[in-house]
């Protein structure tokens, strides 16, 4: 497999990325184009970045082997967009094996047979669903978010609800307490079980 661009590959991740200690390794590129993106870096120029392959990427995050098998806490795929990958994701759980947890933090809005590449693969998913008002979503993400909708569906069906994390942020000019808790009441009802709520901290503008 050719290797990919990677925003960067960060280690001793603590208490952010699920149980135990976690590298997040955080790929370039994704779909949407969210009005206060916290990694614009994605949609710059690639030529400057890291590249790996599966093989590459496990050779480098494997020094902490231990502190993964001692703590339960292994991997963690962001981004960016990590399900644009799904193959790159694959490969790399047949490198590393199944004992170290592999996360993937996702918006979901990627064709379904990518989210169903990493299904049986992928211990843990964090998701980011900004608000599940289309109108809303629309306006902050500038994409439709019928496929996050049906994704996260799959996703809950398929893996259990108590290994979905699902993150409910309140944004500034774009939804209010009361569409988060609308966002949230819809979540209960169809299992989630695990939600994040949390706001936003956009920069001042001068």
């Amino acid at each position: 497999m050719e290797p990919v661009p990677f925003i960067g590959v960060v280690r001793h991740r603590i208490g952010v990325d699920g149980d135990g200690v976690t590298t997040l390794a955080a790929f370039y590129g994704c779909p949407l184009r969210c009005r206060y993106c916290l990694n614009a870096t994605c949609f710059g120029p690639s030529d400057h970045l890291h590249c790996y392959s599966p093989e590459s990427l496990f050779e480098k995050v494997r020094i902490d082997n231990l502190y993964f098998l001692a703590t339960g806490g292994g991997v963690c795929f962001g981004g960016g967009e990590p399900l644009l990958y799904p193959d790159f994701i694959a490969s790399f759980r047949q490198l590393c094996g199944s004992a170290w947890k592999l996360t993937v933090e996702s918006s979901l809005n990627v064709p379904s047979k990518s989210l169903e590449t990493v299904l049986d693969i992928v211990d843990d998913f964090i998701v980011d669903v900004k608000d599940l008002n289309p109108v809303i979503y629309k306006r902050y993400t500038g994409k439709d978010n019928d496929t996050v909708v049906a994704n996260l569906q799959r996703l809950i069906q398929h893996k259990g609800a108590e290994h979905v994390l699902v993150r409910v942020p309140l944004i500034a000019d774009y939804n209010t307490d009361d569409d988060r808790k609308a966002t949230v009441e819809q979540l209960r009802k169809w299992g989630v079980v695990r939600v994040n709520k949390f706001e936003y901290i956009v920069p001042s503008q001068k």
